[in-house]
């Protein structure tokens, strides 16, 4: 059974930091890219950051650039989406998804499997 498991989310302060870890499982990790998305309240859902285990390749959506930084611990199945200097306009739903063929990394449709979500909240 695939399963990706989305934590660390939490309340933070802005200028704050969290690091959001997305554990997988049922598959093969080192096949698959893992992205990031976020959907704010009354907002569409949106590509953050997606990371490719063949070739290492990073994806940032130019409102997180700078910002966020992706990470994959192949050992443990685990990508990591450490997220600093955080905005209020940061605060989502973060779901992590996998895909086998990502071309597109910002794109839903390139992923076959998705996490639950994990709240952030960011205050002003």
């Amino acid at each position: 059974e695939v399963q990706l498991q989305a934590s660390g989310g939490g309340l933070v302060q802005a200028g704050g930091s969290l690091r959001l870890s997305c554990a997988a499982s049922g598959f093969t990790f080192d096949d698959y890219a893992i992205g990031w998305f976020r959907q704010a309240p009354g907002k569409e859902r949106e590509g953050v950051s997606c990371i490719r285990s063949s070739d290492g390749s990073r994806y940032y959506a130019d409102s997180v650039k700078g910002r966020f930084t992706i990470a994959s611990d192949n050992a443990k199945n685990t990508v990591y989406l450490q997220m600093n200097s955080l905005k209020p306009e940061d605060t989502a739903v973060y779901y992590c998804a996998a895909g086998a063929v990502v071309a597109t990394p910002y794109k839903e449709y390139e992923y076959d499997y998705w996490g639950q979500g994990t709240q952030v909240t960011v205050s002003s």
